[in-house]
């Protein structure tokens, strides 16, 4: 089997990897496979499309692929580290000699067999070539394409520029109005390096407001009225720093052991949501993000279920800054108590601040910018004045394109207008010949949001957003599903269905609902998950997600007790912290490959024990493991043993297991299930061909 990888950047080249492994742990034949990247080097769009003292937000324990680590470097690399990391995987993996950088994907095109051509340019000496291949593994990512949105008078603006152009405060210039448009974490970053270059004023504006989370656990003093400046010099990084943000959450009770009904239904995300206003009103005051005193999301976005979290806090203590003295703040008796027990320590910004504004309606033909009429709070602060910005940057994000597809879904296109997916020919009257299929896009890919259920050779890895956690960890889970599937689904312990939102619900994936995030209708993204709960279901579907029986044999008896198993320099593992991490640490992605088709024998361990232990082993007892782990285990706990009673009784008393919402009138109504269409059977029967069990959905 030959694959073709469009797109260099972390998901890219972890799904080369794979490829080019597949055969040593799927027992295959070896694929061949050739990345295609445009650009001169690896690294996606943190190679191109980076600034100075730009920072990764996900932690390195999270965001590292699960089998090439760096335990003694920071928590959170720079971009330019990353890179590094990223050209040091090619090397340790020998994926060099698959890969052809500097060389555009023109065009993807199929016949009738199914067979793919790739037609691709050399961006050096302008050659063209082809290559045929039997699968397409689209890594081209999310973050190519700017979106420019269209505001009348912004030419009026002197300087424009997409924050894929911005690369260092020297661009700001002196003494410059400084308009930045978007409030994601890029649009955070870039503003706060604008408020400490020499500017003149820096304007940061939003559509409907943020969520700042802090990227480490927060570190709250305790009666601040008492604290004392500490003379000793700093320790070291990493030594007493609190543990990153997404290390947080414990697994167990989490995603491992929820019971489905319990882990479908809405009440998992009412308690973070609850969950996370509490603390941080507790140590900040702020209940709508860290430090943030405007701001704060619309109320039909204002829930944890429904936004992405942004973790480039830096600019947080120079939005509230004007609004720390107002009435509304200083004089609430009840924070004042709050804040002598407990507080946050909030960032001296001596005196700088930066303006939050609502989205711009228009600009003036003098340059000055009418803003959005809202009745935010920091509408009122900025209505009356005479914005006239020097410069705009737009921090507002990238559209999906797939370029390399157009020429040949346009075919598709025109003859489906003409009433036919065929074409004639021949002598002796109508010889029919199949056309080719179009190419779905991601927006289509209706199986785990990696593949389209009846176009499985067409992958699309890396394109989900976490609201917290990291892309490139998803980007390798997805790429080992997808592989599986392409090779040997016989490793999947029950097959992978379409989603509800293709097939209704009842006859697709119910698996989906608790990892999709519940965006508002009008959201411009719709493809945002949830890190932990996505990661865990793309275990579960590889049959990689290893049970507490076998964790604790493994550890407890096999390593402990038996003395089996030793590091490479032949000392004995420390079996006890095995299934302490995997019951207490987040979704790493090495804890999914100590079983199932990717099994890294001994290596998994070892990052566990050694690593990951060492996280574990940083939290503190209440803040971090009371309060965010074992606190949500107690609750969740029995929640799931209840529901377990719950529904072993259902099935007692109506002999079919629950699959929907709690019922407590043990579903004796009944419904009729839906019907399928044709090309839905036809698929059902491809699956069922495979010994593949249907029994829930249409028939």
């Amino acid at each position: 089997m030959k694959v073709a990888v469009i797109g260099g950047g972390p998901s890219g080249i972890v799904t080369l990897k794979y490829l080019i492994n597949a055969h040593r742990s799927l027992h295959t034949r070896p694929i061949e496979a050739r990345l295609f990247e445009s650009e001169e080097s690896v690294g996606g769009t943190f190679y191109a499309r980076t600034y100075e003292d730009a920072e990764l937000v996900s932690s390195k324990q999270l965001t590292l692929f699960s089998d090439f680590r760096l335990p003694n470097e920071p928590d959170f690399l720079s971009a330019k580290r990353y890179i590094e990391y990223v050209r040091d995987y090619c090397t340790h993996f020998k994926l060099w000699e698959h890969i052809n950088l500097s060389t555009k994907v023109q065009s993807v095109t199929r016949d009738t067999t199914g067979k793919h051509t790739v037609t691709y340019m050399s961006q050096k000496t302008g050659e063209s070539g082809q290559w045929e291949c039997d699968a397409i593994a689209v890594c081209s990512g999310l973050h190519v394409t700017p979106n420019i949105p269209q505001i009348p008078g912004m030419e009026n603006i002197p300087l424009q520029m997409h924050s894929s152009e911005f690369k260092s405060r020297e661009q700001l210039g002196k003494d410059k109005t400084v308009l930045v448009l978007g409030s994601g974490e890029t649009g955070a970053d870039i503003s706060y390096m604008a408020v400490t270059a020499p500017t003149k004023r820096v304007i940061m504006c939003h559509r409907s407001g943020f969520h700042f989370a802090p990227k480490r656990n927060l570190k709250p003093v305790f009666f601040p009225f008492l604290r004392r400046k500490d003379s000793k010099p700093a320790p070291p990084p990493n030594k007493t720093d609190t543990i990153p943000l997404d290390n947080a959450r414990a697994s167990l009770f989490d995603t491992a052991y929820v019971h489905p009904l319990l882990r479908n239904h809405t009440i998992l995300w009412a308690f973070y949501d609850t969950y996370v206003r509490s603390i941080l009103w507790l140590n900040t005051g702020t209940p709508e993000g860290l430090d943030q005193l405007v701001g704060e999301p619309d109320p039909e976005k204002n829930h944890v279920s429904r936004i992405f979290f942004n973790k480039s806090g830096n600019a947080g203590p120079y939005i509230s800054n004007p609004y720390r003295r107002s009435a509304k703040y200083a004089n609430n008796r009840v924070d004042k108590i709050r804040r002598a027990l407990v507080q946050v320590p909030i960032v001296n910004t001596n005196g700088k601040y930066i303006d939050l504004a609502p989205w711009p309606e228009s600009v003036s033909p003098t340059g000055v910018v009418t803003f959005s009429q809202t009745n935010r709070l920091e509408y009122e602060r900025i209505r009356n004045d005479s914005v006239k910005p020097d410069i705009v940057i737009y921090c507002t994000g990238y559209r999906q394109e797939f370029a390399f597809f157009e020429q040949h879904n346009k075919f598709c296109q025109q003859n489906e207008k003409l009433g036919h997916s065929n074409h004639v020919n021949g002598d002796n009257g109508d010889i029919k010949t199949p056309s080719p299929r179009c190419y779905p896009l991601a927006n289509e890919a209706d199986v785990r949001d990696v593949w389209k259920h009846t176009d499985h050779t067409v992958g699309f890895i890396g394109f989900v957003r976490p609201s917290l956690g990291a892309i490139p960890p998803i980007a390798e889970m997805q790429a080992q599903v997808w592989i599986v599937n392409l090779v040997a689904p016989d490793y999947f312990p029950r097959p992978l269905l379409p989603s509800t939102s293709t097939l209704g619900r009842g006859s697709g994936d119910d698996q989906e609902s608790h990892y999709r995030l519940a965006h508002p209708s009008g959201s411009r993204i719709k493809y945002g998950v949830d890190h932990e709960s996505y990661i865990y279901q793309l275990a579960l579907d590889m049959g990689s997600a290893i049970g507490i029986i076998d964790i604790l044999w493994r550890g407890l008896v096999e390593r402990c007790l038996l003395g089996m198993g030793s590091g490479p320099n032949g000392q004995t593992r420390s079996g006890w912290k095995l299934p302490l991490v995997w019951a207490l640490g987040a979704n790493y992605n090495a804890k999914f490959r100590l079983t199932g088709p990717w099994q890294w024998e001994g290596g998994a361990e070892e990052v566990m024990e050694g690593e990951l232990w060492d996280v574990i082993r940083r939290r503190r007892w209440f803040w971090d493991l009371f309060l965010l782990s074992f606190l949500p285990m107690m609750i969740f706990g029995p929640l799931s043993l209840g529901v377990w009673i719950y529904a072993t009784v259902y099935w007692l008393v109506t002999g079919v297991e629950p699959t929907g919402p709690l019922d407590l009138t043990f579903g004796l109504g009944g419904k009729e299930k839906p019907t399928c269409s044709a090309e839905e059977n036809a698929w059902r029967e491809k699956m069922l061909a495979k010994k593949f069990d249907f029994e829930d959905g249409c028939y």
